[in-house]
């Protein structure tokens, strides 16, 4: 499975690309999403340059596109592909400002695989999921082998190291670490939208024991106060511009909407926001005084992370690397889903086959280029990517049934895990 996603990546959907923006003249160049943040930091610290500035902007564009974009040629792309990140991100990335961009993007892929590695196995302990060895290595390759991390790889995406400083994070705060978490989580705001809802709720755990929690946010406030003034004494003014560049990134992109919005009206889907925001408020209230190495906790924050990516407005793929603690806990509580009501189990198996269908595209796709004329196979790459945005919402459906299930006063059946316990007892 996990091969054959690689192989649709690398002679299905890269070639077809290739061959698309060839017909529409359409500039492909490093194509690395790490080098307009590479190069703004670059620009920033070593030439005191504003990485915001349309200056900065048309030489990350020579570098990603392999020229500057030109409004006037209805081929080029939209995406600008501008610095819009916090400055704060350039203290992350000083130590390879001067090191070529070639041999960066090289050995940034390697490293993110190690993180995804790494932060799997960590959602692993969090999730208190103990499996085989051999058990844990067919999880590690699959991770590697999904479509988002697969993605994120390709495009050297900063998400997957966001992702892997929130794993760390939960993992020290399950074990009494609640200081080194809040400066982890501060860092992790390098991506803000993925982040911001999490710590919403975990806010609201440390403040229900302030005294036993208050470490969370004194970690925290320490490291993002040390992050916006060292970013104000390095640019000046910065805030205003990176909330301009935001703006703007969501009008050239067109990505102005959620994952609701695809599926429902703008009017709606906010609606819809209101709602799930709410509900999730209610649901975190009811499990405030949960210990960090409960369940109930670790569930709380994988469900906000599958939240986040329902209700922010953006719909990139690669982000959807923090389904991956939600889906370890729906598959170690199985048994939950299984002998629930039709209801619960017809939702199961949708969301089942949702994640598993990119794979099993992938390999039919794999099978096909060996029989097929190549153009067919190319045509068919849409195919793996029909059940990707359906993935998260069903994910937030089930495993808010598991937590509700869970909630103070509930009579609960014996989960996997919990089963195994007592057998062991």
């Amino acid at each position: 499975m996990a091969g054959c996603m690689w192989f649709y990546a690398h002679y299905i959907l890269v070639p077809y690309q290739r061959a698309d923006a060839s017909r529409h003249s359409r500039p492909r160049g490093n194509l690395s999403d790490l080098y307009p943040r590479w190069l703004g930091a670059r620009e920033l610290i070593l030439y005191h340059r504003d990485p915001y500035s349309q200056e900065v902007t048309r030489e990350i564009q020579t570098g990603y596109y392999g020229r500057p974009l030109n409004p006037a040629l209805p081929g080029d792309p939209k995406d600008q592909q501008a610095f819009a990140y916090p400055v704060y991100v350039a203290f992350l990335l000083a130590p390879i400002i001067d090191i070529p961009f070639s041999i960066v993007q090289e050995a940034s892929r390697w490293i993110l695989a190690v993180v995804v590695v790494f932060t799997a196995f960590f959602w692993l302990r969090a999730s208190q999921w103990f499996l085989s060895p051999g058990l844990v290595g067919i999880v590690l390759i699959l991770t590697l082998g999904s479509l988002p991390v697969v993605q994120g790889l390709k495009l050297q995406q900063l998400s997957l190291l966001v992702s892997g400083f929130i794993a760390v994070s939960i993992v020290l705060i399950n074990r009494g670490r609640l200081f080194a978490a809040g400066i982890l989580l501060a860092i992790a705001t390098i991506k803000p939208q993925l982040v911001v809802p999490l710590l919403g709720w975990l806010l609201l755990w440390a403040l229900s024991n302030w005294k036993m929690r208050k470490g969370l946010i004194l970690g925290f406030a320490l490291a993002i106060s040390v992050l916006l003034i060292g970013a104000q004494w390095i640019l000046p003014g910065w805030i205003a511009e990176f909330f301009a560049a935001v703006s703007a990134y969501r009008q050239y992109t067109g990505n102005s909407g959620s994952i609701l919005t695809m599926f429902t009206s703008p009017v709606l889907a906010v609606a819809l926001t209101i709602l799930i925001v709410l509900g999730m408020t209610t649901i975190g209230w009811r499990v405030r005084n949960e210990s960090a190495d409960s369940q109930n906790f670790v569930l709380m924050c994988s469900l906000v992370l599958a939240t986040t990516l329902v209700i922010i407005p953006t719909t990139a793929l690669y982000n959807q690397v923090l389904l991956l603690p939600a889906i370890f806990l729906l598959v170690r509580n199985r048994n939950f889903f299984f002998t629930g009501h039709s209801v619960l189990r017809l939702t199961t198996a949708v969301a089942g086959l949702a994640i598993l269908w990119p794979w099993l595209i992938a390999i039919i796709l794999a099978v096909l280029s060996l029989i097929r004329p190549r153009i067919d196979v190319l045509n068919a790459w849409p195919i793996p990517l029909w059940t990707t945005f359906a993935i998260p919402p069903l994910v937030v459906v089930l495993t808010t049934s598991l937590l509700v299930s869970r909630l103070p006063g509930k009579t609960l059946k014996p989960t996997v895990f919990e089963s195994s316990r007592m057998n062991l007892s």
